[in-house]
């Protein structure tokens, strides 16, 4: 493997890598020497970016975290206009794309990950999850505010309750999406009560 050839955003590369193997081979097949040959680049180059192999899972996982933020923002904007429904279920969609399933899995693998992880960021709640279960109970905070589901409504077990759902819905299906009117009923499901007393 040649040593000399400059790599653009090498850590970019090394990511989007990492969640090729992710995808094709699962949480086990993940080591250094499978990113490097997976990325087309010599095995120092990820020690040149990070500390070790686990410094580079972290960020791997922050990065999408860091997505997951992006994906709050979008969501929170949409309070207010369409239904609470079709926003929670195209939220769910984006949210447990294949990647962030095999990450998700990743997380559950591999122990250390998660301590260092817990180091880094909320000491409570499972990575990625977490942040999942923030933005989706942060937005349904909006519509509440807004009228659109009880004013009583527990947003937090609400939010559970859709994150938790929507994994076992996206998870294990080999990189197909369940169908559109699974998720759709879910979230109907899930947010009926809340909608119904906004209504009496």
């Amino acid at each position: 493997m040649p040593t000399g050839v400059h790599i653009r955003d090498a850590r970019q590369q090394l990511f989007d890598a990492a969640e090729r193997v992710l995808l094709r081979d699962g949480a086990s097949a993940l080591t250094s020497r499978a990113v490097t040959v997976e990325a087309g680049c010599a095995k120092g180059v990820l020690h040149r970016h990070f500390a070790d192999f686990d410094a580079f899972l972290v960020e791997l996982v922050q990065d999408r975290i860091a997505r997951v933020e992006d994906q709050a923002a979008a969501l929170r904007a949409s309070a207010g206009t369409g239904t609470v429904a079709g926003n929670l279920a195209g939220a769910l969609a984006d949210l447990f794309d294949s990647i962030a399933v095999a990450i998700v899995s990743l997380v559950i693998f591999r122990d250390e990950l998660r301590v260092r992880l817990r180091r880094t960021g909320p000491a409570h709640g499972f990575p990625v999850l977490a942040e999942a279960g923030a933005m989706i109970a942060s937005y349904l905070a909006d519509e509440r505010e807004l009228g659109r589901i009880a004013a009583d409504a527990d947003v937090d077990s609400l939010s559970l309750s859709l994150i938790g759902a929507g994994h076992l819905l996206f998870a294990g299906r080999e990189g197909a999406p369940p169908d559109a009117g699974a998720v759709d009923k879910v979230v109907a499901t899930v947010i009926a009560d809340a909608v119904q007393r906004r209504l009496l």
